[in-house]
């Protein structure tokens, strides 16, 4: 167990309100405890399993993958906390993209070039590959 205490007890606070990534908790306790001790007890964390970067980039992806974000936005959200290994090939991204834009501007495909425009961009801002937005414009 760790000897000075605090920093694993203040880690194990905030993975109890929700998963964290190991970069994450790093960042906030570097500042507040020596980093050695922050050090240590993050990997006491790893080893009795509160803290898995696996679990939360599972848990990060779902929670973007339901609020309608595409696969360039969640890689880069990942990428953001440290997580460098992740699988996309699960969610499909294509129904989705189509999905949002369905949600956000009706059925019908635009018929002119400003609003086919309008609408390609609001997917991209949401983190969808070119790929994802033209099936979805033309579907």
């Amino acid at each position: 167990m760790v000897p000075d205490k605090r920093a694993y007890d203040s880690a194990l606070k905030m993975l109890a309100r929700r998963e964290c990534s190991y970069l994450e908790l790093y960042k906030k306790l570097s500042n507040i405890y020596p980093k050695e001790e922050v050090e240590q007890a993050l990997e006491t964390l790893r080893k009795q399993n509160y803290q898995s970067d696996e679990r939360f980039a599972n848990e990060l992806i779902r929670t973007r993958f339901n609020q309608g974000k595409g696969s360039i936005k969640i890689a880069m959200d990942l990428k953001q906390q440290g997580i460098e290994n992740f699988d996309l090939s699960e969610y499909d991204f294509f129904a989705l993209a189509k999905q949002v834009r369905i949600a956000k501007y009706g059925e019908a495909i635009p018929s002119n070039y400003k609003e086919k425009y309008k609408q390609q961009r609001f997917l991209q801002s949401r983190g969808f590959g070119f790929d994802e937005i033209n099936k979805a414009m033309h579907d």
